[in-house]
């Protein structure tokens, strides 16, 4: 059992579901900023997700993940998986043999595009997870075009090598691909356009992005935006090679560092002094056109890290509120909304228990707060943050978002201390969870158990 305080959220809420027309289906109207500045991304691991393990199965969970108010969807990679040198059972979802395939573990490609179109009736976009660092070592590439690849110097195809170290990452499973090759680059261009006019998806998450030179996503990216619109998520940040200039070529990032941060003020190694210097120092130095997201888990720290408990302990859902009430695009991972209590293994089938209990309630919550309030837009839509001051700057995060007439106020205790603490911010608001009065003052002392916070609407 959860220790903080879910600020008492028991306002029923509507259904984010909406019911299709069989017979009359208006075509998915292209994702726009707006679309995304009150989104909330859902990464997908179809394998994992159902006891099936099936894009049909998958599809019959949709309005589920519909109700938490998710807009996007990105599918973990649904690509043929290579047997050579095969990690697992199963491999690896990013060793992939072949670009233009589907995973016959899946479903096929027809049920993959029912998929798609089932969440496009629903509202919600989808983007595929794309890999164009390497291949698996039974890619049709090996045999055909080994000159797609990096070589050692005995001319033999190597996997990924650390640039930092000279040395394999260990990712022995993939191999390598060589960017300085044009062919190469022209074959991976028409494999990522294939998907947006086959299968009429709405972009892609690159995964690794920081590996591949920035020209070549200059080029692709602009071949795809011909085609539509499109929301293009780099897994990078402005502490990889090339910095903030190397996110130009995406609408979104993550933000590894504040991620990392939360994490360490979860188990009381930095405090809120270091919040507050990275938001000056890295966040407020990104286009404000960037999205970054916000996240408690994704496959990489689900798999290698450990679950959300692990990490985040009793702080967990705190810090999913922040990750919504923060400027930034909230991210969930598939199974945390269920409270997932397991490293899901990577390598072979695995799946987790679907009841809904307070995490699925609070996520489901705060998508609605998200989606119904301009004040929390993420992007260049966002709005205006100020920081409330407060006695014990170190443990009380504090602040409003201010949109066009809406004022979203949070706070939150985020140490595992029961606190008392003043503040000389003053105003009348309507508690979110029950719409009942609550008033600031700078005359009151407030108390917060641990873990603890409150979210106000103006």
């Amino acid at each position: 059992m959860k220790k903080i305080v879910l600020f008492l959220f028991s306002l029923a809420l509507f259904s984010c579901q909406q019911s299709v027309s069989t017979t009359e289906v208006k075509p998915m109207t292209p994702i726009t900023n707006q679309n995304i500045a009150q989104g909330v991304l859902y990464e997908v691991n179809i394998r994992q997700f159902t006891n099936e393990g099936t894009f049909n199965a998958f599809a019959k969970e949709l309005p589920k993940v519909k109700e938490l108010g998710v807009n996007i969807l990105w599918f973990m990679p649904t690509f043929p998986i290579s047997t050579t040198k095969s990690k697992g059972p199963l491999g690896s979802y990013y060793a992939v043999s072949d670009f233009k395939g589907v995973n016959p573990e899946y479903g096929s490609l027809e049920d993959l595009k029912a998929l798609v179109d089932k969440a496009h009736d629903m509202g919600m976009y989808v983007i595929f997870d794309w890999v164009p660092g390497h291949t698996g070592w039974d890619h049709v590439w090996i045999k055909e075009h080994p000159e797609f690849y990096l070589k050692n110097e005995a001319g033999e195809i190597i996997d990924p090598i650390d640039p930092r170290t000279g040395e394999s990452f260990g990712w022995t499973d993939v191999a390598d691909l060589d960017y300085d090759n044009p062919a190469m680059r022209e074959a991976m261009k028409k494999a990522m356009l294939y998907w947006i006019k086959e299968v009429d998806i709405d972009g892609y998450r690159v995964d690794q992005a920081y590996a591949v030179p920035m020209d070549f996503y200059e080029d692709t990216f602009a071949a795809i935006r011909a085609i539509k619109p499109v929301f293009l998520l780099g897994e990078t940040d402005a502490n990889h090679p090339g910095g903030f200039e190397h996110l130009k070529n995406f609408d979104a990032s993550y933000d590894f560092p504040g991620h990392h941060l939360t994490k360490e003020i979860a188990h009381g190694k930095n405090t809120l002094v270091d919040y507050h210097e990275h938001r000056e120092n890295f966040i407020n130095k990104h286009d404000p056109s960037h999205f970054l997201l916000n996240f408690v888990s994704s496959h990489d720290e689900n798999a290698w890290a450990g679950t959300v408990d692990e990490i985040y302990g009793d702080a967990s859902h705190a810090m999913m509120a922040l990750n919504y009430l923060a400027p930034g695009l909230p991210f969930l991972y598939s199974g945390v909304e269920y409270d997932l209590n397991k490293r899901l293994l990577f390598f072979e089938k695995d799946s987790f228990p679907r009841a809904a209990g307070e995490t699925f309630q609070l996520l489901k919550q705060l998508g609605e707060l998200k989606q119904t309030h301009p004040s929390l837009n993420a992007g260049k839509e966002a709005g205006k943050l100020t920081q409330i001051d407060t006695s014990l700057g170190d443990k009380v995060l504090a602040f409003e978002r201010t949109k066009a007439g809406d004022t979203i106020v949070f706070m939150a205790n985020l140490s595992k201390d029961h606190i008392g603490f003043t503040s000389p911010y003053n105003g009348r608001f309507k508690r979110y969870q029950d719409n009942k009065s609550k008033r600031l003052s700078f005359s009151y002392e407030y108390r917060m158990k641990p873990w603890e916070f409150w979210i106000l609407k103006k």
